[in-house]
């Protein structure tokens, strides 16, 4: 389900928090390239494995709601293992990983990719939201990083499609790619419907039934700036890898006309 135009109280203030992330990151509004899609390619496979083996489970252990607590278990299981009902039967950092390949990547190069500076500080900040908290903090901080693929949040093609509906169309422009091949995208905007409503939905009542909503609040807040914090060191760290594609392409050109003469 899209964002709920109508929603009032808590969820409301949340919306609105989101809204203005999405509105205002510099990731979502900068210049795409091919050193950002690459980058992207390697931190954010990183990262799919890191949240799904390691915070989500912490999350999924603190939480008393079996429901939730095997929902959560359900998506993280989708994400590192297998997704048989929207990635056929890969794992999505598989896909990923499947994606840089398709735009040129070498897998080995994927595969022996480090994390960043900033995604190892979103990491460790993120333990601590996850980690050594209320449970409820920890699932907010685990549903509100998969909300900016809902639609509604935001202006343009990301509020009439989501982030990755934004990312399918940057990439197409890019690299010329069809939907089949850009179905990493396509994937996490249907399952993170699924997976973002319903622990919106949770976040809702125990938040009230708690009278957590204002702390939460605040924990959203952190929360979003962890995530702009990576994003925004994926995009920095993407450009100045696109200027060394540029030179290495530029050479090769020039040797090739050398050649040629």
């Amino acid at each position: 389900m899209p964002r709920d135009p109508k929603a009032t109280g808590f969820i409301a203030d949340l919306d609105k928090k989101l809204d203005e992330f999405c509105t205002n990151t510099r990731f979502f509004n900068e210049a795409f390239n091919e050193g950002r899609a690459q980058m992207f390619v390697m931190q954010h496979r990183l990262n799919t494995r890191q949240r799904n083996s390691v915070l989500k489970l912490r999350v999924a252990t603190l939480t008393p709601d079996w429901e939730t607590r095997l929902r959560i278990i359900g998506a993280a299981s989708e994400e590192l293992i297998a997704d048989e009902e929207f990635g056929g039967g890969l794992p999505h950092w598989q896909i990923l990983e499947n994606l840089g390949v398709t735009i040129g990547m070498q897998r080995a190069k994927i595969r022996a990719a480090r994390p960043l500076k900033s995604t190892q500080l979103a990491w460790n900040a993120w333990a601590g939201v996850m980690s050594h908290c209320h449970w409820l903090e920890g699932l907010l901080a685990n549903v509100i990083l998969e909300r900016p693929n809902i639609r509604g949040y935001g202006a343009g093609i990301i509020k009439q499609s989501g982030w990755f509906g934004l990312e399918r169309a940057r990439w197409k422009e890019v690299f010329g790619l069809t939907d089949g091949e850009l179905g990493f995208f396509k994937l996490h905007e249907e399952a993170d419907e699924i997976h973002s409503d319903l622990g919106w939905k949770a976040l809702a009542k125990h938040a009230k039934d708690l009278k957590m909503e204002e702390q939460l609040l605040e924990v959203a807040d952190q929360n979003l700036a962890i995530w702009e914090h990576y994003l925004n060191g994926i995009g920095d760290a993407g450009d100045e890898l696109n200027k060394s594609l540029a030179k290495r392409k530029s050479k090769k050109a020039a040797a090739g006309v050398k050649k040629a003469a």
